[in-house]
């Protein structure tokens, strides 16, 4: 030891390497690995079979295609229609869970007593754990027939009965994440509002909600994530037609729900129509990598970091 150092800073200095810890370091980078692994596997699946589609089908023509027709004697495999319906059952989980969930959240964050959080936000993580078919079948039986009643036009299968159910299913996720964002404000922002007059309201709406809007749009792309990717709701209570409309009382099909009947049903292992799967599948899977990509650049853009 040098005559300059001293006794405490000579006690921290590793003696000897600490193999445990190595292990330990190189265990968890494992860990890190399996999830970037698992996309990189899902990623070659659906590549290598769409890959194949894509030499027989143009992908102009899938692109742009208004019909949607793979089973059928002609052929046609334009997967406009399947977007649509995707998109349409979205939007209107979107209008459901974004204002019902966030509002949630604030209430929870800046309204409710421990005793009232302590209630609510495991009622809300409950909601989440029911299972996405009794979700559908709620759709199909009650949410369809209600609306009906209400005097809407709908059909049986329709993608806002859907829609409106995906979205009550998702008001969890987007409450819990975004009431933990709300969470995370320091308070000390919000004892300056009230220090300045501001009520309850306007502390929650003008100083923690813009404070944890990066945690906020996460939570809404996790959602619509979510929503896009759902499978047995729009499967049992939107229906099997892939019609190029945006009318909520109407049958669609959404991608998601071609993927699981076709992937049930009988077709031919390696044929052309079953190779569409995994086209539609990859298309799915380039609209959610998107969707994130967005996600992380607004949610690096509206950060706050507060020490």
């Amino acid at each position: 030891m040098s005559a300059g150092a001293s006794p405490a800073a000579a006690g921290l200095t590793a003696t000897r390497r600490r193999y445990g810890e190595d292990a330990v370091r190189v265990v968890l980078a494992l860990f890190a690995l399996v999830s970037v692994l698992t996309t990189l596997g899902i990623l070659v699946a659906l590549l290598v079979p769409a890959i194949e589609f894509f030499a027989d089908v143009s992908p102009w023509d899938f692109l742009t295609g208004t019909t949607w027709a793979p089973l059928f004697e002609p052929s046609s495999f334009g997967v406009l229609p399947l977007l649509a319906g995707t998109l349409s059952v979205t939007f209107w989980a979107a209008l459901v869970c974004m204002p019902f969930g966030l509002g949630a959240a604030i209430y929870l964050s800046e309204y409710a007593g421990p005793r009232a959080r302590s209630v609510l936000k495991p009622a809300l993580e409950v909601l989440a754990g029911v299972p996405t078919v009794v979700f559908g079948y709620f759709a199909l039986t009650f949410v369809t027939p209600l609306l009906r009643d209400l005097g809407l036009d709908v059909e049986i299968f329709n993608s806002l009965s859907a829609g409106l159910v995906m979205g009550v299913m998702l008001i969890p996720t987007v409450a819990s994440l975004s009431e933990d964002a709300m969470a995370a404000v320091p308070r000390a922002l919000r004892y300056g509002a009230y220090a300045l007059g501001s009520t309850k309201l306007q502390v929650a709406t003008r100083i923690v909600v813009p404070a944890a809007v990066s945690g906020i749009v996460a939570a809404f792309v996790l959602g619509l994530s979510r929503a896009i990717g759902e499978t047995m709701i729009v499967l049992i209570a939107a229906g099997q037609q892939p019609t190029l409309s945006f009318d909520p009382r109407a049958a669609v099909e959404t991608m998601t729900a071609f993927i699981a009947a076709t992937g049930a049903g009988d077709v031919p292992t390696g044929s052309l129509e079953y190779k569409t799967i995994f086209a539609v599948g990859l298309t799915l899977f380039v609209l959610t990598f998107a969707m994130n990509v967005v996600s992380i650049r607004l949610v690096r853009r509206f950060r706050e970091v507060y020490e």
